[in-house]
């Protein structure tokens, strides 16, 4: 397949790249600076260097031909932000201009409650929405409003925190729910669901929660 991956010099991004390459995939990574880009060099990636937000025009190559687009674009702290909402939304664009219609939109189990025991959903979630999470769900919310409206074969991947552990092979997903005891899944493991859910015609115009 030809994945476009934006994020890519995110851990995640980083993640995926180099899983995808493994796999035998072609990759366009789109880098606002290449010399961040932490994977090695390979005949079967791409690296082009567009910034995403400003301009959607220069991302329409990018995206021209691609199985599949994931954008693992995120904010790098807790303050307000739109970058996933600007992001998304340019890309989007980029898509209909070049007739792509796979996408894979990283967002966060913080979003929803579907699937949460009464204490994330009653207590703990609402908290970290109203609090120091309460920027970073809102611009994940919003990206996802804009993938939902956008007329293409989308899925929304929301897992819960992070961790730098290296891939395990073991995860857990639901369609259109969280995981119980979903606290925690390591990128290589994000990674791996993310290229899986690629060609899943079943995952298309759902949301998945992934965890360990």
């Amino acid at each position: 397949m030809k994945l476009t991956i934006f994020g890519a010099t995110g851990a995640t991004g980083t993640a995926l790249t180099e899983q995808a390459l493994a796999a035998g995939h072609e990759v366009t990574a789109v880098v606002r600076d290449p010399a961040r880009l932490a994977v090695a060099a390979h005949p079967q990636l791409r690296v082009m260097t567009a910034d995403a937000i400003m301009d959607p025009d220069t991302i329409v190559p990018a995206v021209a031909g691609a199985g599949a687009v994931v954008t693992a674009i995120g904010p790098r702290g807790t303050g307000p932000t739109t970058v996933i909402e600007d992001s998304v939304r340019a890309i989007i664009t980029a898509m209909h201009k070049a007739g792509s219609r796979r996408l894979l939109m990283l967002s966060g189990s913080i979003v929803a409650d579907e699937g949460e025991s009464p204490y994330l959903r009653y207590l703990v979630k609402p908290l970290a929405r109203r609090t120091f999470l309460r920027h970073v769900c809102a611009d994940m919310r919003a990206g996802e409003a804009e993938t939902r409206n956008s007329g293409l074969d989308w899925t929304v991947v929301r897992p819960p925190a992070l961790t730098s552990k290296p891939a395990s092979g073991h995860y857990r997903t639901a369609i259109d729910s969280n995981l119980p005891h979903g606290f925690r899944v390591s990128r290589g493991d994000l990674a791996s669901c993310l290229l899986a859910l690629a060609g899943d015609a079943a995952s298309v115009r759902r949301h998945v929660g992934v965890a360990s």
